[in-house]
Parts: C-alpha cells; structure tokens; sequence
C-alpha cells in the first residue's frame, strides 16, 4: 500500500464542504488519481486516528484552457467524500 501522504493530497475547504462537515460529518479531501476506497479509508484513519464509516469518490476530468493561441489541459484529478463515526472529529484549524 501506498503511504497515507501520498494518497491524501489535500483537504478541500469550501463553503459548501465546511458546511457538510458541520452538519453530517463529513470531509472531503483530494486524493492520488489511482487510490481505491480501502486506501483511502485506511490512510485517514492512520494519519488522523478517527473511525471512518464511508468513502464516495469522484473522478474530476481536466478542463481544456487557452491563453492567447496556445492551448493546454489542466490535470485530472479525484476527491474523495469521508464520513466521520458519530462523535468523531478532524479540526484542520485549531484555535482559530
């Protein structure tokens, strides 16, 4: 297995993913394009020492993008949707 810091790339912090941590327990990070639920669950649950009880995942297809004439794509990525256990939390911002 991969290690969890290279599956987990990135917390996602929106307005919108701060309000479903708020209400459902859920987060949402960005993670490596080949990693499976098992490894995602597994990596969180190593590096943030909670329970998770579910894993969706989505896969994101890079955009096409110009600039003047040339013309490029943007990588393709994956996020992945965590649901915490009851009473279970990851503060990313302590004492803010």
């Amino acid at each position: 297995m991969a290690k969890a810091r290279t599956i987990l790339k990135r917390p996602l912090l929106t307005e919108k993913s701060t309000r479903v941590q708020e209400q459902l327990n859920q987060i949402a990070f960005e993670v490596e394009t080949t990693a499976n639920k098992h490894q995602i669950q597994e990596a969180i649950e190593k590096r943030f020492d909670v329970k998770v009880t579910k894993v969706r995942t989505m896969n994101f297809r890079g955009k096409l993008k110009r600039q003047g004439r040339f013309e490029g794509r943007q990588s393709s990525w994956k996020k992945a949707i965590v649901t915490l256990a009851e009473g279970q939390k990851i503060e990313f911002f302590e004492n803010a």
